[in-house]
């Protein structure tokens, strides 16, 4: 979708107006807290990814997306990133994170996608396999969360959408070339933070299930306004843990069972 103007049931809305906000609140350029008018709260989820794929073009490269559903049966939704908020790193490294600009720092264990060949937009659908063949890896991966707005949470759904769902940075670990012998739903994971086991779950525990259901749907529909999937971009799937607020200076470590380690210390 262009970020062009949306015509909403009650009035016009500018797209580019409240994305121009959030840039300027992302870019550390608009004090905190920022309480988004009325006006540029978009009311339904085209305004809201109008809004999300004009801040991410002006923030600069597509590297990766974020996408999750709230069961298996619903609408998933993405969030394109960015290459300033994505870090991959070799084994064993732990990654500095900065977190001084952050309003809150919500971390989570996810699975993350490589990719290895585009998946542009196309007529024909991509079939599962279609969108496995392209993947290149798996890895363990941690989201941190972040809000732009006042206060964390307290959003309606499409403000916290265009805002890249809620998206502050993510660290990828770690991982397993043979996907096609993966079998999500029974990768245990784990969320450490400080030593401490914060979060075990001994199967999955993401609410969207199959993560190659939220996959396919990102290659055949999700990722068409902004130029479809491409090689080397990264996917990470959602949540398996749920969001653990951390402190600045916390160091968190996401564990998959059989696929690998992501580690990162707030700095």
């Amino acid at each position: 979708m262009s970020p062009d103007t949306v015509a909403s049931a009650s009035t016009v809305f500018d797209p580019l107006a409240s994305a121009a906000v959030l840039t300027q609140a992302r870019l550390g350029q608009l004090p905190r807290p920022l309480d988004l008018p009325a006006a540029l709260r978009p009311q339904d989820a085209a305004q809201a990814y109008a809004v999300q794929d004009a801040v991410v073009q002006a923030r600069g490269r597509v590297v990766g997306w974020k996408v999750g559903a709230a069961n298996p049966q619903a609408l998933p939704a993405r969030a394109a990133l960015t290459q300033d908020t994505v870090w991959v790193c070799t084994e064993g490294q732990v990654q500095d994170l900065p977190v001084a600009g952050n309003a809150v720092i919500g971390v989570e264990a996810e699975l993350a996608y490589e990719l290895a060949c585009d998946l542009p937009p196309r007529e024909q659908p991509y079939s599962e396999a279609d969108v496995l063949a392209a993947v290149r890896a798996a890895h363990a991966a941690i989201e941190v969360c972040d809000t732009r707005y006042a206060a964390w949470g307290v959003q309606g759904e499409w403000s916290r959408l265009a805002d890249q769902a809620c998206h502050g940075a993510l660290v990828v670990g770690s991982g397993r070339a043979d996907v096609a012998a993966l079998q999500p739903l029974s990768v245990p994971v784990s969320l450490w933070v400080n030593g401490t086991l914060a979060v075990q779950r001994p199967a999955w525990g993401n609410p969207a299930g199959d993560p190659l259901r939220l996959l396919t749907w990102l290659a055949n529909e999700g990722a068409h306004s902004l130029g479809g999937l491409r090689a080397g971009q990264w996917v990470t799937t959602g949540s398996c843990t749920g969001t653990v607020l951390v402190a600045p200076g916390a160091r968190v470590m996401a564990k998959l069972g059989g696929i690998g380690c992501a580690e990162l210390q707030c700095v």
